[in-house]
């Protein structure tokens, strides 16, 4: 995976969250280290974009020390909420962090 995206994969979030103790196993044995998230809102539905500042909101409200927050690359919202969402946590003391970092 290196060569074609630049970047060694060592995370894998299970599609919706679903998971066994087979599949997570099997992950472990490829050299994958299972996340999970901590903060999302349903900004994966098509059907309700155009709710921005809902979804920063939910974001917000539920922001917390260690957070992992989930958001997809499909939402409009997101797009026009993240810079908004990364200062308004900046302001409240939160820091950003890679998943790397987060481990150490």
């Amino acid at each position: 995976m290196v060569e074609k995206t630049g970047y060694e994969m060592k995370y894998f979030r299970p599609p919706k969250g679903e998971f066994s103790d087979y599949s997570l196993n099997f992950l472990k044995n490829l050299g994958y280290t299972t996340v999970l998230w901590s903060n999302a809102y349903d900004d994966w539905d098509d059907k309700k974009q155009g709710r921005a500042e809902y979804g920063k909101q939910k974001l917000l409200d539920n922001l917390h020390s260690g957070c992992v927050i989930l958001m997809h690359s499909t939402s409009r919202d997101n797009k026009e909420l993240l810079e908004e969402f990364i200062n308004s946590a900046r302001k409240m003391g939160y820091i950003f962090e890679t998943l790397d970092n987060f481990e150490n």
